[in-house]
């Protein structure tokens, strides 16, 4: 009878247990990566937010700054095409996205004095949806366009800079 060919049982469940103890190793680390992705696109976003809103009270001074993260950005068919027809109400200034309010693991909410016309303060948070899991640290901003940060996941005007 001839020998036959191919893996014994006790060479297979060698090799699943190396391809998992791999996996324990690669896992974690792959999910602190996320984390620090997801954190670096909050702050991306929130300059562009900052530049946004900038952009948009020089476009609209009798507005001044917006208070909705939907009049930053605007209907993709009409962002999109050569005939860009920009209003307070969808100036097309961020992506929707963006404007939709959440990106990358991260809750964004834009606020401010609802009062004053033209608006002349605002302020952006930008909070994880799941604090360490999609992102450890909140970050926040204002008019100031200084992007403030806070290990616990929801930051204000009263943390630390961001360097």
């Amino acid at each position: 009878m001839a020998a036959e060919k191919g893996f014994s049982l006790i060479e297979l469940l060698i090799v699943v247990a190396i391809i998992l103890i791999i996996a324990a190793i690669a896992i974690p680390n792959l999910l602190r990566s996320r984390m620090a992705a997801n954190e670096a696109s909050a702050v991306g976003s929130l300059r562009t937010i900052n530049t946004a809103e900038m952009t948009y009270s020089s476009a609209y001074p009798d507005v001044g700054f917006t208070l909705t993260l939907t009049n930053l950005a605007g209907p993709t068919r009409i962002c999109d095409t050569g005939s860009r027809r920009a209003t307070s109400t969808r100036a097309c200034l961020i992506d929707n996205v963006l404007g939709a309010g959440t990106k990358s693991g991260y809750t964004f909410v834009l606020s401010g004095a609802a009062a004053a016309t033209p608006q002349s303060l605002y302020s952006i948070a930008a909070s994880p949806i799941t604090v360490g899991s999609t992102g450890q640290r909140g970050f926040y901003s204002d008019e100031t366009g200084v992007i403030r940060y806070n290990q616990t996941g929801s930051a204000t005007s009263n943390d630390n800079a961001l360097q």
